[in-house]
């Protein structure tokens, strides 16, 4: 999969550097994916959750942030669209934030 708004997660992970050992492996592990529907997310990362709009939520460290992404399956695109603490998560709706907007 090609992802976009990378520099989102290295931002994200400066002001919480407990999380980029985990951010670059999800980052990593993503790369050599190639999902084709929602049901390829959920066998890849069983902690997972699939949405409407074609958005999947990731837990990152244990639950502590979570991470929002929409994914075109036809492209083979994932946009990164949320990225913050669990406190942060639960202001947001995930089904249409787009928090890195002016990333794109």
């Amino acid at each position: 999969m090609n992802i976009y708004n990378r520099s989102s997660l290295a931002a994200f992970y400066k002001k919480h550097p407990d999380c980029k050992e985990t951010l670059e492996k999800w980052y990593h592990d993503v790369l050599s994916k190639s999902w084709r529907k929602p049901g390829d997310i959920t066998r890849d990362f069983n902690t997972a959750r699939t949405l409407k709009n074609n958005r999947a939520i990731f837990k990152i460290n244990e639950n502590d942030y979570r991470l929002i992404v929409e994914v075109n399956y036809q492209k083979g695109w994932v946009f990164i669209k949320f990225v913050g603490t669990h406190a942060e998560y639960d202001k947001v709706d995930a089904e249409i934030v787009n928090q890195f907007k002016a990333d794109k």
